[in-house]
């Protein structure tokens, strides 16, 4: 199994272990490392079901401009909207008097204070 394990398997693990059935094998089945079990029943216990969600993909998604360069638009809107957001913040770090030379690792930022950038 993967390393994500979705809320239902999850309470279905909870209600075996309640129903008698012992944490090691059903860490085993669940391909789960030791006491993953009890971490879930104590978040259960205390937050209830909502408890068992996966949280960490809420920061994932509350920034626009994440990822820019790692996703491949799905039609011609996205495709647009991302090339305005490049522009965006090209502007903004022109008007902060900076501008980027290179790519990847080579990358720098070069101030372009009493420097004509023409």
């Amino acid at each position: 199994m993967g390393k994500h394990v979705s809320a239902d398997r999850k309470m279905e693990a909870i209600n075996r272990y309640y129903n008698g059935e012992t944490a090691i094998k059903l860490e085993k089945e669940y391909g789960l490392a030791p006491n993953y079990l009890y971490r879930w029943i104590r978040k259960y216990e205390k937050e209830g079901f909502e408890g068992l969600t996966s949280k960490s993909g809420k920061a994932r998604y509350s920034n626009p401009h994440a990822g820019l360069h790692l996703r491949k638009p799905k039609n011609k809107i996205e495709e647009l909207e991302l090339e305005l957001m490049k522009k965006e913040i090209e502007i903004a770090r022109l008007k902060k008097g900076y501008m980027v030379k290179g790519v990847g690792a080579e990358k720098e930022f070069v101030t372009t204070f009493d420097k004509n950038i023409k």
